[in-house]
């Protein structure tokens, strides 16, 4: 029997640990990949600090890979085979950290629906930051009912918040946005506001600002927009809640926010807030991420209409250097995204 390398989580608050395990075979969906580069996210240090979403151990970890495939199911179209590079989001959260599904190893085995393949001008490295936040931004518009095909013109005045607009997500988010046709109004630190507007942000402002509230909403009503839509990327409700509340006009607005919502946090008449999430329901949740993954991420890398972004970070010492990059990930970092080369 072939075996890899993982990065294993043995328990709750421990460092993972890298071990052999036996490689597992593809599903009539699956796809087996050798991993190239793993990107991380804070889901991820929660996972191993505090046994977030994990069922037993031992446990893979993970979600962002840039690899190739090794092995395609019998379902599993042309698109993939052996050879095709992609970038891939590993089901780590719905198969609650079963190790077979975890990024955190050599070789994973992901639902064929869940990657997307590369073009050659995209590395490995590039690979791996993207499924995440492209998931997670698309989540979100779901999540608040905003239509896969809605297409505004420029004409249209149809403006968006952005907070957190230099995250991993919110930098997805503001790319999304732009297509979408939004006038996108995004928050940021001021050394980052020019690489967020060459993302397609029109006007971006510093979130320290202790008048950014009202800058923002002075800028709209002067630009004529309305302001009907949020994404929240990083934890600012009540100033996300107070800027559409103040711009939405007769019409409900809807706020998307990445970080989970309290059952005693704010709330403002007139904007509906809803946690992004993709759909439990299974067959909902393939179709989405086959058109997420397999349509959507794909066609825009052909016509590099996105870029991956933030800046990237390379960690030392691929599996073995995981439990460093998580504490480096945990104690902050600020429009990058840290990369680990297996």
């Amino acid at each position: 029997m072939a075996t890899h390398l993982a990065a294993m989580a043995t328990g709750k608050a421990q460092p993972l640990e890298v071990r052999e395990r036996q490689t597992p075979k593809p599903g009539p969906g699956e796809l087996l990949l050798q991993v190239k580069s793993l990107a991380l996210n804070p889901l991820d240090y929660k996972c191993r600090d505090f046994g977030f979403m994990v069922a037993s151990y031992p446990a893979v970890l993970g979600s962002d890979i840039g690899g190739v495939v090794l092995e395609a199911g019998s379902n599993v179209p042309s698109t993939f085979k052996p050879g095709t590079r992609i970038a891939a989001f590993a089901p780590t959260f719905f198969v609650r950290c079963a190790p077979d599904y975890g990024a955190f190893q050599q070789k994973v085995i992901i639902p064929a629906r869940n990657a997307t393949p590369i073009p050659d001008t995209i590395s490995f490295n590039e690979a791996a930051i993207l499924p995440m936040a492209v998931v997670t931004t698309w989540s979100g518009w779901w999540t608040i009912g905003l239509p896969r095909n809605i297409s505004f013109s420029p004409n249209a005045k149809q403006g968006i918040l952005v907070w957190g607009a230099s995250s991993s997500v919110g930098s997805m988010v503001v790319q999304s946005a732009k297509l979408l046709g939004f006038t996108v109004y995004a928050t940021a630190s001021a050394k980052h506001h020019e690489y967020v507007k060459s993302l397609g942000a029109t006007r971006v402002f510093d979130y320290k600002d202790p008048g950014v509230e009202k800058s923002i909403i002075e800028a709209a009503k002067g630009d004529g927009l309305a302001v009907k839509y949020g994404y929240d990327a990083v934890g600012a409700l009540q100033s996300c809640l107070n800027i559409l509340k103040a711009l939405k006009g007769s019409e409900t607005a809807h706020l998307a926010s990445a970080p989970p919502l309290m059952p005693d946090g704010p709330t403002a008449e007139g904007v509906e807030t809803k946690f992004v999430v993709a759909s439990l329901e299974e067959e909902e949740q393939a179709e989405q991420f086959s058109f997420w993954m397999n349509a959507w991420l794909k066609e825009k890398l052909e016509k590099n209409e996105i870029v991956p972004s933030p800046k990237i970070q390379v960690v030392e010492g691929g599996l073995h250097g995981i439990n460093k990059g998580l504490d480096i990930l945990k104690a902050g970092v600020s429009c990058t995204k840290l990369v680990l080369e297996i």
